[in-house]
């Protein structure tokens, strides 16, 4: 009786540690949705993710603005964040800063 016990406790254990995971990750979960990829607005060695072949992530991108990095921005903001190239864009540039020949990651 005693191992049916000790299993069932643990059984519950893991129950009540998965549900207070889940709740948890809810308030971050519901603050990604709230965020978007805005591209070109990142100063050099400052955006969240994809800088491009060749970068690996966060803190990648090598100039300023550069169009294919991104950093994640309140939801319906980036269009109207501007640089010195122009505002921010919800999908990837190859051509910023002026005269730039990037590629976007696929």
């Amino acid at each position: 009786m005693s191992k049916k016990l000790t299993s069932a406790s643990a059984m519950a254990l893991a129950g009540a540690f998965s549900m207070a995971l889940s709740v948890a990750a809810a308030p971050e979960m519901a603050q990604a949705a709230e965020k978007e990829k805005c591209y070109g607005i990142a100063k050099a060695g400052e955006n969240d993710c994809q800088a491009g072949p060749g970068t690996s992530c966060a803190g990648t991108s090598t100039v300023d603005y550069q169009g294919n990095a991104w950093k994640l921005v309140p939801k319906g903001t980036c269009t109207s964040i501007e640089t010195p190239f122009g505002n921010g864009s919800t999908t990837c540039l190859t051509d910023r800063p002026k005269g730039a020949k990037l590629k976007c990651a696929s």
